[in-house]
């Protein structure tokens, strides 16, 4: 199946970098990959906006939304699934995910989150700090990781604080 990737589209995605009061990023243990930790995220569905879809995406994987949006990555990031995933997940229409990432600030407590979702993702999670986030995800997705810090390091303490980053 590997060989048909060429042939195959990106599946549009949001991904949410959650942060605490501290600054800390929510990240989920994966069901279905052990050791795989990930920020939340999802497909977007024709006609829903990149922030509805990452709110929605929240209370689907976490049982909350309670989210202030703060910053919207500036391009789209994609990833390509190793080849031996290809065919196997989302019933093999995509090779990988074009993503739009969003930074939101976690504005309820950690009691609001329920990872007893209506279907699962996550069987654990914390909050970690940012410059781990990288290293905890599974290989193929480190490189849109790398570019949502690089692009969101700049905000991280505003966002955390409830502030608005400096304009200028």
């Amino acid at each position: 199946m590997a060989g048909d990737r060429g042939a195959l589209p990106y599946r549009p995605c949001v991904g949410i970098m959650l942060v605490d009061p501290v600054g800390r990023v929510f990240v989920g243990r994966r069901i279905d990959t052990p050791d795989a930790w990930q920020m939340p995220q999802g497909g977007i569905d024709p006609g829903e906006t990149v922030q509805a879809a990452g709110l929605r995406e929240l209370a689907e994987e976490i049982g909350t939304d309670r989210a202030v949006i703060i910053a919207e990555s500036t391009a789209w990031l994609h990833y390509d699934l190793p080849d031996h995933l290809i065919g196997k997940v989302w019933k093999g229409r995509w090779r990988g995910q074009q993503q739009k990432w969003l930074l939101a600030r976690f504005t309820g407590c950690d009691g609001d989150i329920d990872l007893a979702t209506a279907h699962p993702e996550f069987d654990a999670w914390r909050w970690s700090p940012a410059e781990s986030l990288v290293a905890l995800a599974v290989p193929f997705k480190r490189e849109v990781y790398r570019a949502v810090l690089a692009e969101f390091a700049p905000l991280l303490a505003a966002a955390a604080q409830g502030s608005r980053p400096p304009s200028g």
